[in-house]
């Protein structure tokens, strides 16, 4: 369970997904055998495929977690947009005095029962997809063709792709909402004097704006 005061809860799919699809590496963690295992994997989400989306990556075959899953449910965390909040920003410091530190940050939760596969032409359009996502932006980028077909058939032949139907969203932004709205300008004025992009990215979050 999480901790999700109502004031900080974005249940909207369309923040939730943006924010996956702009911070896709995800702590991923299985529960086996009273044990957690943890992996860190980059996970592409389609939204079209289930009632409430579905996750896929892969990790690499010899990583033991895609032997270790069951029909127990795993939880995907992708964290967005972070950054600590001093109370020295606060315009109510000066009227009593009454603040503290805290820091601020938005996450996704994503619940669902992991499957494991590794047939060999679902892999390549896993992989295929996952290029073509993360490769979009660079001025010329590079394709899954570009590499000889007998060096990718060994890389596919190494990995096992992992897809999680979503059972679950849980967003958190705790993008001081619960302040006054002169402490949310405090914290914006701030975050904005500090000139970083990860800085910037909280500060539109506490002025309302929606992209992670």
């Amino acid at each position: 369970m999480t901790y999700l005061p109502a004031h900080f809860e974005e249940a909207d799919p369309a923040m939730l997904h943006a924010l996956v699809s702009a911070y896709p590496l995800a702590t991923w963690v299985v529960p086996h055998q009273g044990e957690l295992l943890v992996n860190h994997i980059p996970f592409l989400l389609d939204a079209q495929r289930g009632e409430h989306g579905t996750l896929i990556g892969h990790v690499a075959r010899a990583n033991p977690v895609w032997q270790a899953l069951t029909a127990a449910s795993s939880v995907a965390v992708f964290t967005g947009p972070q950054a600590y909040v001093s109370p020295n920003w606060y315009p109510s410091k000066q009227a009593h005095g009454k603040v503290v530190p805290t820091w601020n940050y938005a996450t996704v939760h994503v619940h669902g029962v992991p499957q494991a596969f590794d047939d060999p032409a679902r892999l390549l359009d896993l992989v295929t997809r996952l290029t073509q996502t993360h490769e979009a932006r660079q001025t010329q980028p590079w394709q899954v063709s570009d590499a000889p077909a007998d060096y990718l058939n060994s890389m596919l032949k190494a990995i096992v792709g992992i897809e999680i139907p979503v059972q679950r969203w849980v967003g958190k932004w705790k993008v001081s909402q619960n302040r006054p709205a002169a402490d949310q300008q405090g914290v914006v004025a701030g975050l904005m004097a500090q000139g970083s992009e990860a800085a910037a990215q909280m500060a539109a979050l506490v002025r309302g704006e929606h992209t992670p």
